[in-house]
Parts: C-alpha cells; sequence; structure tokens
C-alpha cells in the first residue's frame, strides 16, 4: 500500500508542476484534466504526508523516551501513546481513499419516488419521501427539477420523478434505492389503527449521450394531450410525449410541460437514465455471479427502511441503525444517516477487497 501511496504523491507533485506552467494554462481542455486529477488525488495526499509526519514524530519521540530528564521521558511516552492511536485512523482512512471508485460517483442523478402497497397512504407517503429528498438537496445546494409527476386529488404523488444536479451525488445518494416502508396512522382512520404502506425509490446516475447511444429507429415518439388528475384535460394542445424504447419495451411518459419539445427532452433524460441503469444492472449481476457473493446488491426489491410514527423512528434494515428523530429526518436532516450507509459499505469493500487480496 505504501508503494503506492509513495507513487500517487510523485504523480500529485508532477501535477503541481504542470499547473504552474503557463503553456498547461493556456491549453484549457488539458488545464481541466490536470486539475480533476490534481483534485482527485488531494486527500489522499494529504492524508498519507499527515501519516508520515506522525510516524516521523513517534520516532523522534522513542528517542526522547530514553533522555536522561525524567521529564522529557514522561512527556515523550505520553505524546508516543497518543501517536499510537491517532496512526491505525490514518492508515484505515488511506485504505478508504485507496479503494477503486465507483465512476458514477460523480453523476447527477435522476431520482424515481413511487407509491407501493397501501393506496392513497402510500401516495401521502411518497410525498413526504420526495419533500425529504428535496430538503437534503437545498441544504447540500444541490439543484432539483421536477422531469414529470403523477399528483393525487389529496396532496400524494402516484409517481414523482426528478434530477438533482451538484456535486458528487450518486456517490451519497446512491443507496436510497430500495423499498421504503411507513408505519402510521392515516388521518382517514377513525379507530386509531397502524397502517402499514410501501413506496419504492429509484436512484439512477444521470445518463450523458456518451454513456447511452439510442439509435433514432430504435425510439417510437408518440404524442397526446396532457391530462390531469381525475382525468381532466390540462392541456389543449398535443404537447405529451411517450416515449418507447423499442429493443428494450421501456416506455416514459411527459406531460408537465406545455411545450412538447421540453417534455420530449425531459422524458429523454430519463429514458438515458433508465438504459444506463439497467445495463449497470446487468454489469452487476455477471459481477454477482462471478463472485458468487456481492456485498449488498442494492436490489429495489428489498424492504431497506422502516419510517414508524407512533414510535418516532427510523430504521435501515441493511446496518441495522435506530434512530430516535423522525421528524427531523423527514424534514432533510438526513447525514447521519448517509453517512452510516457510506462508512458501511466502505467497510465491506475493504473486507471484499482483503479476502480477494
Amino acid at each position: 500500500m505504501f508503494a503506492k501511496l509513495e507513487e500517487i504523491e510523485r504523480t500529485f507533485m508532477d501535477l503541481e508542476q504542470e499547473l504552474s506552467d503557463p503553456e498547461v494554462y493556456n491549453n484549457q481542455e488539458r488545464y481541466r484534466k490536470v486539475t480533476k486529477t490534481h483534485s482527485e488525488l488531494d486527500p489522499i495526499v494529504k492524508t498519507f504526508r499527515e501519516y508520515k509526519k506522525l510516524s516521523t514524530e513517534l520516532e523522534d519521540n522513542k528517542e526522547l523516551s530514553k533522555d536522561p530528564d525524567p521529564e522529557m521521558r514522561e512527556m515523550a511516552k505520553m505524546e508516543m501513546e497518543t501517536i499510537r492511536e491517532q496512526l491505525p485512523e490514518l492508515e484505515d482512512k488511506l485504505k478508504i481513499l485507496l479503494l477503486p471508485k465507483d465512476p458514477m460517483d460523480e453523476k447527477n442523478i435522476i431520482l424515481e419516488v413511487r407509491a407501493g402497497t397501501g393506496g392513497e397512504e402510500a401516495a401521502l407517503f411518497a410525498a413526504d419521501l420526495f419533500r425529504m429528498y428535496t430538503r437534503f438537496a437545498e441544504e447540500k445546494r444541490w439543484k432539483v427539477e421536477i422531469l414529470s409527476s403523477s399528483p393525487t386529488g389529496t396532496g400524494g404523488f402516484k409517481e414523482i420523478i426528478a434530477s438533482i444536479s451538484g456535486d458528487h451525488i450518486y456517490s451519497m445518494m446512491k443507496y436510497e434505492s430500495g423499498t421504503h416502508r411507513v408505519q402510521r396512522v392515516p388521518a382517514t382512520e377513525s379507530q386509531g389503527r397502524i397502517h402499514t404502506s410501501a413506496v419504492t425509490v429509484a436512484i439512477m446516475p444521470e445518463a450523458e449521450e456518451v454513456d447511452v447511444d439510442i439509435r433514432p429507429d430504435e425510439l417510437r415518439v408518440d404524442v397526446f394531450r396532457a391530462s390531469g388528475p381525475g382525468g381532466q384535460s390540462v392541456n389543449t394542445t398535443d404537447s405529451a410525449i411517450r416515449l418507447t424504447h423499442i429493443p428494450t419495451g421501456l416506455v416514459v411518459i411527459c406531460q408537465d410541460e406545455k411545450s412538447q419539445h421540453k417534455n420530449k427532452a425531459k422524458a429523454m433524460k430519463v429514458l438515458m437514465s433508465r438504459l444506463l441503469q439497467m445495463e449497470q444492472d446487468k454489469q452487476n449481476a455477471e459481477m454477482a455471479e462471478a463472485r458468487k457473493a456481492q456485498v449488498g446488491s442494492g436490489d429495489r426489491s428489498e424492504r431497506i427502511r422502516t419510517y414508524n410514527f407512533p414510535q418516532g423512528r427510523v430504521t435501515d434494515h441493511r446496518i441495522n441503525l435506530t434512530l430516535y428523530k423522525l421528524d427531523s429526518i423527514l424534514e432533510g436532516d438526513m447525514n447521519e444517516l448517509v453517512e452510516s450507509l457510506i462508512n458501511h459499505y466502505q467497510s465491506e469493500a475493504l473486507k471484499q477487497q482483503a479476502q480477494d487480496g
């Protein structure tokens, strides 16, 4: 590991040299590339330098611990204890920083929230979950754009699809995919009985044209008149778009905009991301088959989390984490959940790497 870190540090220093070269700055494409690689290596090099600094201090203190002055010896021993606690933490951090990066981690995402079992109560909870993600995005200064929605008459959503753009979003949000279960007393329930409903969430990396190639002959475009909740017409022109990807049978409908052109652009965004996700799922399945034991398949049929209103708790079943702060989580305070999931899957990846190695 340390030989690899030395090599990374040398590369990092070469990149710093390049960045100070006016010729590189004048070549904007090269400059962007160098800056991006430099910023990716920066946290690894900083941590490695901190590790080396502490290792040197440990050696210095070992020498001082033999000093004839008892006070100096005592101070050196205390310093050594502190450093010996810090070094393993930094080593673990370096191992995590060296894990192979998911190439999708930097991407923006397409978020799909769908009401599952539970009728109107599930639709209302779909709206709650969408609001939770929107609040979390606001806190992170991400941009949310609704691409398509199927509202119900009571303020819920049968389905809502949005794109979220910003910095490294997929890396933070990818573990939200799955079935989210809610246990609460619906407003319409006169007996005070707790109902259980389910909502499915899909997080897909937003596809760019370089990721997915759709040929015009593979696409069927149907244009129709948009309709609102209850079937009433919300549009007097044929602006709603239905895209069908013939080879896979995937269908995307978009009717939120009054412009046919805008609806088609939004529908294409969703279709491309779904195709990219299908390709990823296929690759993951092949890898899982090859390894026979894939950590956290991220299967969307898994029940990943329960939101229990009577007890004010949220439980993530994958990592056995229970937090008694349901209200603040639904207001977008998701940091503890997200960080716990990232830490868990990084630890699993380290274990897998140790087994494979």
